[in-house]
């Protein structure tokens, strides 16, 4: 690697962590307002129980535009430089984000109403499908060697401070009576983008471009078409962490299902569902980093492995004392399984996807790989929600996630252990920088090559 550019660890994962927080308070702020409030004021001819379907709807329609968008910005980010990336999807989310709130409801324009919704939020899906991937690739390529999980996981920290930011937004609004709420409350979230996108801007455009891309494109060895690269030689890769990403089911059927059965169903207020929700990321706030601090010490694997299989294991009994409405076990299981159990699959994907890859490709495989994986786990709220039935009506999110997590395991177990391998020489055994040949990954199973 050239020695003229400079790493500032640092500076990226501050940069990371306060754009992520930035961009996903735009994000999640609308998943909690499709669970509280579009049924009622974007398809309010439907029965309750349609309206918060055809809402949950809109939430996972964001997760259409992710792969698609996936696509563009990765092929942005490899092929331009990641910061290009960052400063795009940051402006694309806030200006989508505050548009929602300027909408008129159905009562005002009709069925124009849910389909402009639909048309921001898949906006939003499009700026969120290159966020992550773009802000794990600038810290993870500026992390110092031994430390790359625990600089990494600055940006997933960063996501958990948006939604507390967002939740604590949404929780004086959420108290307002319905007819305030519905009328005009609902919007101030939405415009509070505003500051969100200048703050976030002033400080993604002075980040600094990473070394080992600069290197590469000084060098001229930038993919010409990083997407063609990418599915030459990293296709098992691709597969295995849009696999492995699976485990944002207990994410989403988290922050969103639950949030709205709880309220429509059980009948425990929004507010102290709310606070839920913000508990558990503050815990989550400080258990992120110290798994990622583990896995730079023990290994990706077993610490995403027990990731996955512990936050699944418990989302059966999170639901079920949601639905007995027994909210000192629903807060003890809510906090145990979302913000200890999943913090430690959470806080090192952007090590653990990204040292997949070689530098030309790995912003294009993080991004298409997770947002693969993500969009599959984004419906899962409307899934859970549509067989609803009987006297366990969350029995089909419970099952929902354990199948999630299943297969998220079996794709881990098959993934190269990377914690000790150095920068220049990741990816070099799947892609074509590699050192002998070697079988491909796919037609070997996916077995793994530690």
């Amino acid at each position: 690697m050239n020695t003229q550019y400079k790493k500032t660890p640092g500076k990226a994962a501050f940069a990371g962590w306060i754009g992520s927080a930035m961009e996903y308070y735009d994000f999640f702020i609308y998943g909690t307002a499709a669970a509280l409030v579009f049924g009622k004021i974007f398809f309010p001819t439907s029965d309750p129980a349609t309206g918060i379907l055809l809402a949950l709807a809109t939430f996972g329609v964001g997760y259409v535009a992710r792969p698609i968008g996936a696509l563009f910005l990765g092929h942005l980010g490899d092929k331009y430089g990641r910061k290009r990336v960052l400063v795009l999807t940051l402006l694309l989310m806030g200006v989508s984000t505050f548009l929602v709130g300027c909408l008129p409801t159905y009562d005002s324009i009709g069925v124009a109403a849910p389909i402009m919704l639909v048309i921001l939020r898949l906006c939003q899906g499009f700026s969120a499908s290159g966020e992550q991937a773009g802000a794990n690739s600038m810290t993870l390529e500026h992390a110092p060697e031994g430390r790359r999980a625990y600089f990494t996981s600055f940006t997933l920290s960063g996501t958990q401070a948006g939604l507390i930011l967002a939740t604590l937004v949404f929780l004086p609004i959420a108290s307002l009576p319905e007819e305030q709420l519905l009328s005009w409350g609902w919007r101030i979230p939405f415009w509070l983008s505003l500051i969100v996108l200048v703050v976030g801007y002033l400080i993604r455009r002075n980040i600094e471009e990473t070394p080992v891309f600069q290197d590469e494109r000084e060098n001229k060895r930038t993919a010409k078409i990083p997407l063609v690269a990418l599915l030459r030689d990293y296709k098992a890769d691709v597969f295995r962490v849009a696999m492995a990403a699976m485990v944002s089911t207990v994410s989403t059927l988290f922050g969103v299902f639950a949030l709205s059965y709880a309220v429509t169903i059980v009948g425990i207020e929004r507010t102290t569902m709310l606070w839920l929700t913000i508990i558990t990321n503050l815990v989550a706030l400080f258990a992120i980093p110290l798994w990622a601090r583990l896995a730079d010490r023990v290994g990706r694997r077993p610490v995403y492995l027990f990731g996955v299989l512990a936050s699944g294991a418990l989302m059966t009994p999170f639901l079920w004392s949601l639905g007995q409405n027994n909210l000192p076990l629903t807060f003890m299981l809510g906090i145990l399984m979302s913000g200890v159990c999943f913090s430690a699959a959470n806080g090192i994907w952007p090590a653990f996807f990204g040292e997949m890859f070689s530098t030309k490709v790995r912003l294009s495989g993080m991004a298409i790989g997770t947002q693969v994986g993500f969009a599959l786990s984004g419906f899962a709220p409307i899934i859970a929600a549509a067989f609803m039935k009987g006297s366990s009506p969350w029995l089909p999110a419970a099952c929902l996630a354990l199948v999630a997590c299943t297969i998220a395991a079996v794709a881990t177990w098959t993934a190269r252990e990377t914690y000790n391998v150095k920068m220049d020489d990741l990816g070099r055994d799947s892609g074509a920088d590699k050192q002998a040949p070697q079988a491909n990954p796919l037609n070997a199973c996916l077995k793994v090559t530690d």
